[in-house]
């Protein structure tokens, strides 16, 4: 039978069923009308879930904290610690930025600090300076050691080809927002006391210096002073002497104890140009000597004795010019005792009979020198005899 969908539309609607509410109906686990129930097993499960994930989260949050903690205090260490405050010292040396590293706290130095620390106060600074400085590689701290306020700092570099170490004594400055600052309790900056012989000019790693420019007592300095100069600390410094008059092969010094003296002595020697000048100024004076024509010529090494009265004048020659030798003499330079040979032609008329004898003798002879340097560069030779025969 077909439905007629308006009385489908017409007809009354079924009544709901209500819920139901007997003890019956909540089954096995059902309680009563109005007695409490037992929460949900969902529920019990969310409520340790929770409690889970707060543990969870609050160990996170130590270990985020710890994190925190250790990472800033590696960032000290790395940078705002008395050790990152050495290593940067040194990475400017070892990159020859002198301008730099005087910049440092504690590094620069006035008179007074040198003259307390029995130091020079009239050390001059013409080496720190990049141009001076030598090479430092492989430059690392070995120790940070708290005594009191002040921490030791030692360091293992090599300068050059020498390997060296260096303690340092760094000292809490203040702070720059929670980061600490440091300076250097005492600079590490050194003093050398440079004695030069035989030249005023000497190098020091390369860069070319006169005395009387680093001397107190400038153009008048005394040649055979030395003189003081800073230097940084730790650094290798070669001193070496290359000039027309004098050469050494050089002199390296290891700089590596902080406001120290370091005391170095160069004797230069003559060069084979100077000592060729020298023999040949020598030979013109002797030459000269020869031309005076009486038997003691006038400020020379060499001289004949008659008893006899002379006819006419002697006549002199070189026969053997001396082999010149230069030995050091303090700034300036020597001649030792040197053997040679002039000859003499004279007539000698005997004062017993009368008679005439011509006469030719060998007048051996020594002599010495002495060659000074004067402010100008300019050097003077003084001849003089010995055991005159």
């Amino acid at each position: 039978m077909v439905k007629d969908p308006a009385a489908d539309a017409l007809a009354p609607a079924a009544p709901a069923e209500s819920p139901r509410s007997d003890a019956t109906s909540a089954g096995p686990q059902g309680a009563a009308s109005g007695t409490p129930t037992s929460p949900p097993a969902s529920g019990r499960r969310a409520k340790r879930r929770l409690a889970v994930d707060l543990s969870i989260l609050a160990v996170i949050g130590v270990l985020l904290i710890a994190a925190v903690a250790a990472a800033f205090g590696a960032v000290q260490r790395e940078l705002y610690s008395p050790t990152a405050f050495v290593e940067r010292y040194l990475s400017l040396l070892a990159d020859g930025n002198a301008a730099e590293a005087l910049t440092v706290p504690g590094v620069s130095v006035a008179s007074t600090d040198l003259e307390s620390a029995d130091l020079p106060p009239t050390a001059h600074d013409a080496l720190l300076r990049s141009s001076a400085m030598g090479s430092l590689s492989d430059a690392h701290v070995i120790s940070e050691v708290l005594h009191g306020d002040v921490y030791e700092v030692t360091v293992e570099y090599k300068a050059g080809r020498y390997e060296g170490t260096s303690t340092f004594e760094v000292i809490r400055e203040g702070q720059v927002g929670i980061a600490p600052t440091w300076r250097f309790a005492t600079s590490p900056l050194a003093v050398l006391t440079l004695d030069v012989r035989g030249s005023t000019t000497f190098d020091v790693n390369g860069f070319a210096l006169d005395k009387r420019q680093v001397s107190p007592d400038g153009a008048d300095a005394d040649p055979a002073d030395p003189v003081d100069l800073l230097v940084f600390t730790p650094g290798l410094y070669s001193v070496s002497v290359n000039s027309a008059i004098a050469s050494t092969a050089g002199v390296a010094v290891l700089s590596d104890a902080p406001f120290a003296e370091v005391p170095v002595r160069v004797q230069a020697q003559p060069t084979e140009q100077f000592t060729e000048v020298v023999q040949q100024r020598v030979e013109e004076f002797l030459t000269t000597c020869a031309t005076q024509e009486v038997l003691q010529p006038t400020g020379c090494p060499f001289g004949y004795v008659v008893e006899d009265r002379i006819v006419g004048t002697p006549k002199w020659s070189i026969l053997a010019q001396p082999t010149i030798e230069l030995v050091p003499n303090g700034a300036n330079w020597s001649i030792p005792a040197t053997d040679a040979v002039a000859g003499i032609s004279v007539d000698i008329q005997s004062l017993f009979d009368g008679s005439i004898t011509a006469t030719e003798d060998e007048v051996p002879f020594r002599l010495t020198g002495t060659i000074r340097v004067l402010a100008d560069g300019s050097v003077t030779i003084a001849v003089s005899g010995t055991d005159t025969q």
